[in-house]
């Protein structure tokens, strides 16, 4: 199995920024799409971003413009700077594969999430 850990998170003031990291226990973003997914209290899961093996990137409408996904091979991680955060931006964030999410895979575990607070 391959884990993951997510970090960065924490309380910032509405038009701030942040940047969020996820640490994959071995390198897999050569076979695997990477993605940094959200979760607020009585809502879905929803997908923010998405970078493939080929490192195309895609985001939800709601971030497109705030939010940019990228990756650092060679340390095995997966990095989402935000910027111009609002209230509703508000979520545990949560980093895996797509495959994972869809089941076509089931070698990675999801990580514990990091907190994103958005608040004056």
């Amino acid at each position: 199995q391959v884990q993951l850990v997510e970090s960065g998170g924490g309380l910032v003031q509405p038009g701030g920024s942040l940047r969020l990291s996820c640490a994959t226990s071995r390198s897999i973003f050569n076979f695997y799409a990477m993605a940094w997914y959200r979760q607020a209290p009585g809502k879905q899961r929803e997908l923010v971003a998405a970078i493939s093996s080929a490192g195309d990137t895609q985001y939800a409408d709601s971030v497109k413009g705030r939010f940019t996904i990228s990756r650092d091979i060679a340390k095995n991680t997966v990095t989402l700077q935000m910027s111009s955060l609002k209230p509703e931006d508000t979520a545990v964030y949560y980093c895996n594969s797509r495959e994972v999410v869809v089941g076509a895979a089931d070698n990675i575990d999801w990580g514990q999430g990091t907190q994103v607070t958005v608040s004056s």
